[in-house]
């Protein structure tokens, strides 16, 4: 099984004139070690996809580690997350574990050697009075071999990894006794990426704090933050981590919300089969969240039930309601590993690089801001007006779903906006949040309702007591009532204009 670990380091050149670093006073002991060589073979598409998005997968022999290394960004500054993986036969590929890991950025692409590096290294290890390691000091000396093309490359280079021991500040004092030695940080973030040169080409750097100027920018940077989600999301999905299916399913309503909220900035020819195609990964995470959702609301109604209604006979058709979580998830993975999910991301990226821009786009940010807001709140008064208008009943149930489903659009394009409105935007987001969940709370019980209803059915014929099931019907629709009474005011608190 992967081993994940957090790897913060940083990288040193230095010219001719680079002199031997004194570490004395840094650390209680310094040991120096002997030369090894390191041979490591990298990875990736022919795309070179991973290392566009600052992900190494090697493949490495000599030293103390010897093994698989996938390197992921962190958010941390000089830190990466490190998946270790055994040894294995380079002829047997990527072991699975890892290579599920990047499936989201390969897509269906193999995963080919690409760059071979040979590296001589000499070690100084900086030790507490104890011998553990406080960091590490590596001069390495690099060959390295582009495979497609043969071209070579060689240089030096100093790396200071922090040890287990160590703390982040002592990496600032290595770094002045380096500069004092003539060596100063590298511009390039990996030895991958200095032996690429310039074969890799990497999306454009944003800065994910800078406030939009125009209206186009808002839109492109929130489904940005969308898809980058997603790109994350993907390995826990896959490695079934908690509430991962969840916040997934999240981001790809928030990107499918923006494509409709946005549609005066983006060209709805283009968004409108993205759209369609963020409704089918919905639909494949929501099987899963659903369920999640359904099992505890009928785990509450049946703690509720009086001692002697609590029967196993009860609790086994409840559970058979939810379904099994395990057949779920397994073809939430297959559809991950589809064609069709991969070409939704290249269409994410594609739209996020390259965006399919109407006239709208182009305007001021804020007056586009203000529109977008203004829009999906008209929209949700509507909803809400003909839901209080409906007649009690399965209309009137349709009509307050319709609602919840206007309110998390305004709720999204209020989030989208917030680098541009600021702190207005934030309140009304906050508004619609609430809004929302009271629908949601009111759809919920509509599925538990028809999920307790299907319960009974199947109990009826088998002549068990049907007690329970009406007990808890009878409780659902009493928070079905209690939610209903209590939407007027919520309205009347959110129906405010930025």
């Amino acid at each position: 099984m992967a081993k994940r670990v957090q790897e913060t380091e940083r990288k040193y050149d230095g010219g001719a004139g680079t002199g031997h670093p004194d570490f004395v006073g840094l650390a209680p002991g310094a040991r120096a070690t002997g030369t090894v060589d390191l041979e490591a073979v990298y990875y990736d598409t022919a795309g070179l996809a991973l290392a566009a998005h600052k992900v190494t997968l090697r493949r490495r022999t000599g030293g103390d580690d010897a093994g698989w290394h996938l390197k992921l960004p962190a958010a941390q500054a000089d830190t990466r997350t490190e998946v270790r993986a055994p040894l294995s036969p380079a002829a047997d590929g990527p072991p699975g574990e890892l290579a599920a890991e990047v499936a989201a950025l390969a897509r269906g692409r193999e995963l080919e050697p690409v760059v071979r590096l040979r590296t001589a290294r000499r070690r100084v290890l900086l030790q507490d009075g104890r011998g553990r390691t406080l960091a590490e000091v590596a001069y390495d000396k690099v060959r390295a071999k582009v495979l497609a093309s043969g071209e070579e490359r060689a240089w030096s280079e100093v790396e200071v990894e922090l040890g287990p021991a160590g703390e982040p500040g002592l990496l600032d004092a290595v770094e002045e006794r380096l500069a004092d030695a003539g060596l100063h940080r590298s511009a390039s973030p990996s030895k991958l990426a200095r032996a690429l040169g310039g074969l890799l080409v990497a999306p454009p750097a944003r800065d994910a704090s800078a406030v939009p100027t125009t209206a186009g920018e808002t839109a492109t940077g929130y489904l940005r933050e969308q898809l980058t989600a997603l790109l994350a999301l993907d390995p826990q999905v896959r490695r079934g981590e908690e509430d991962a299916v969840h916040r997934m399913r999240v981001a790809t309503r928030r990107a499918r919300s923006a494509l409709k909220s946005f549609r005066k900035e983006l060209d709805r020819a283009v968004t409108d089969p993205v759209g369609d195609e963020l409704k089918w990964l919905a639909a494949v995470l929501g099987a899963e969240r659903d369920r999640e959702v359904l099992a505890a609301r009928l785990a509450d109604r049946f703690a509720e039930l009086e001692p002697g209604l609590r029967t196993a006979d009860v609790r086994l058709r409840l559970d058979a309601q939810a379904g099994p979580s395990a057949e779920q998830h397994a073809a939430i993975v297959r559809a991950l590993d589809g064609a069709r999910y991969f070409a939704l991301l290249d269409a994410l990226e594609a739209l996020t690089t390259a965006p399919p821009f109407r006239k709208g786009a182009h305007k001021p940010a804020a007056k586009g801001a203000a529109r977008t807001v203004r829009r999906d709140l008209a929209r949700v008064r509507s909803r809400v007006e003909a839901a209080l208008a409906a007649e009690a009943g399965t209309a009137k149930d349709v009509a307050l779903h319709e609602a919840r489903k206007a309110a998390k659009r305004a709720r999204y394009s209020a989030e989208a906006v917030r680098p541009v409105l600021g702190e207005p935007a934030k309140e009304h987001k906050a508004r619609m949040k609430h809004l929302q969940q009271l629908l949601g709370e009111h759809q919920d019980g509509v599925l538990a309702r028809e999920a307790l209803e299907r319960a009974a059915a199947a109990a009826r014929p088998a002549g068990e007591d049907l007690a329970p099931y009406e007990a808890m019907l009878a409780a659902e629709a009493a928070r079905a009532r209690k939610a209903e009474e209590a939407l007027p005011g919520a309205w009347a608190e959110a129906d405010r204009e930025l």
